[in-house]
């Protein structure tokens, strides 16, 4: 008997082992497949040239920088229509901007009733979330909570309108303000569920009043003029026609708060006293220079230049140490383990190249973004893609990384398995991007556009009164400067690109394009 009940207790252990093991490995495995959390930074005129993980040694930006070395940069991250509000039409639609209705910056609404990413995640059992810039004249929609700014929004004390459409002001620097209402929405959201939370930053957006903090960061450099700063847009009527130049548009009092009013000046009367006097006291030191040094010619176009880009960088300087607060937060809260982060911008934006500020064109420094993405455990750190990305297959991408099921309406497509995949193996992908932009003649009198990008070639048509075609080799002249649309040798790639032009607006659905691609000028 006590053989038998010694055996009986034997298997009983035995059979015990295996029922934990087997409720250990469920565990594991439900801990593994759980869906993942999913924030999306979303930036607005940050230029990729303008960091340092794309390879800008002069300025800081050591939290983007850590998302792209600990999960994967996107070298051709193109935006198919490169203005503030559409980019963000786009990132809820996943479709091209004649298709969601909203093509320019104007007063026109955001159509909240088509197929948006926000609503498509709620449906699957997420809680979503957007805090801070929409810039899309409307409320969110298929969002839990929402607490943003109004149209543009302020750098100072701003503005936000909550739930239900109420508008409150804030103390405080924009960057920081939208970090904190991030964290609280964080720390009080429902734990049984997983989260996709869009952090809209205003910074860097135009007239770049950086936070006190940041004052004269970049005081003690002296910023390189791009190779083609004095570009003198020979052979390209559209780009001689604009009006975004650093020598004549930007403006130096309301840009670069030169012998600024402080009393009478719209930006400032939300400054309180001690904001006021630590911004003026540092910019009556610049106004001070400017007025003693009496320049003209090229002197003050390099001089605007050299402000230009110590406002912008610092203004930059707030939203990198924001990022990595919000970094920092999820590192500390565990969140981290389980959460895939993304930055991006709404578009690139002009640092002085071709003597530009702002954006819109197809030229590189606008049409590409940033995007860095880290997803812990599934994207190898260091992971560096070189294909043609499309800002219309990040709702996508973002649905197939949470489990969903992505909408057929949808134009993009996920890239996801450029991420997991090693760069070694073969992922099918597009060779060619389509691009058309609309917003004319105000503001800056950027020629509505189409075009096709390829890995070496990018041929556009500019209409609306410009009536002219374009032709970078971007192999030989990576600074577009020289147009070669016409030329003896370019004949057979003219031909071929303007062929896949065609299927690209044809694929896309653009049907006002094909009907002026139809009467171009040859």
């Amino acid at each position: 008997m006590l053989r038998f009940s010694t055996t009986n207790l034997s298997i009983r252990f035995y059979l015990r082992s295996i029922l934990l093991s087997v409720v250990s490995v469920t565990t594991a495995a439900a801990q593994t497949e759980q869906r993942p959390n999913i924030i999306f930074i979303f930036s607005d005129d940050h230029a990729y040239q303008g960091i340092g993980a794309y390879g800008n040694k002069i300025v800081k930006t050591p939290s983007i920088d850590r998302i792209a070395r600990e999960g994967a940069l996107l070298k051709n991250n193109i935006v198919t229509n490169s203005i503030c509000g559409p980019s963000r039409a786009t990132l809820l639609t996943g479709k091209y901007s004649h298709l969601n209705g909203y093509k320019r910056n104007d007063r026109t609404r955001f159509d909240t009733n088509q197929t948006l990413l926000s609503q498509t995640l709620r449906q699957s059992g997420y809680q979503t979330a957007w805090i801070g810039k929409m810039h899309l004249n409307s409320l969110p929609a298929g969002f839990d909570f929402w607490k943003v700014l109004p149209d543009q929004g302020s750098y100072y004390n701003p503005d936000f309108i909550g739930q239900p459409n109420d508008t409150t002001r804030y103390t405080g620097y924009v960057s920081d303000l939208i970090t904190r209402f991030s964290t609280e929405w964080l720390e009080k959201r429902d734990n049984a569920k997983p989260f996709f939370l869009i952090v809209g930053h205003k910074a860097t957006h135009r007239e770049w009043l950086p936070d006190l903090q940041d004052l004269g960061a970049y005081d003690n450099v002296t910023f390189p003029l791009p190779a083609n700063f004095y570009d003198d847009y020979k052979g390209r009527s559209a780009a001689l026609q604009q009006d975004m130049t650093i020598e004549k548009t930007m403006r130096l009092k309301q840009d670069l708060k030169v012998n600024v009013d402080y009393a009478k000046d719209g930006a400032y009367k939300r400054f309180n006293p001690e904001q006021k006097k630590v911004f003026k006291a540092y910019y009556d030191k610049v106004t001070q220079d400017f007025n003693d040094k009496k320049l003209t010619g090229k002197a003050l176009t390099e001089w605007k230049y050299q402000r230009y880009m110590r406002d912008y960088f610092s203004v930059a300087n707030s939203l990198d140490r924001n990022i990595g607060k919000l970094l920092d937060y999820l590192d500390k809260s565990g969140l981290s383990k389980n959460t895939v982060v993304i930055y991006a911008s709404d578009q690139g934006f002009y640092l002085g190249e071709h003597g530009w500020f702002d954006k819109r064109f197809i030229y590189e420094e606008s049409l590409k973004t940033p995007f860095v993405i880290r997803y812990p455990g599934v994207i190898k750190p260091g992971t560096k893609v070189e294909d043609l990305i499309l800002n219309i297959d990040w709702a996508p991408t973002v649905l197939n990384i949470a489990g969903a099921k992505i909408p057929a309406d949808m134009q993009g497509k996920s890239f996801l398995p450029l991420l997991k995949t090693p760069q070694t193996a073969q992922v099918p992908w597009r060779k060619e991007a389509y691009y058309h932009y609309y917003e004319f003649p105000e503001p800056h009198h950027v020629f509505p556009h189409f075009g096709i990008r390829t890995k070496r070639y990018k041929l556009a048509y500019f209409y609306g009164g410009a009536d002219s075609w374009e032709l970078f080799d971007l192999e030989k002249d990576p600074t577009e400067v020289s147009n070669i649309y016409g030329s003896k040798g370019a004949e057979k790639i003219t031909v071929d690109l303007k062929a896949k032009l065609k299927t690209l607006m044809t694929e896309y659905k653009d049907e006002e394009a094909l009907k002026i691609l139809a009467s171009a000028k040859k």
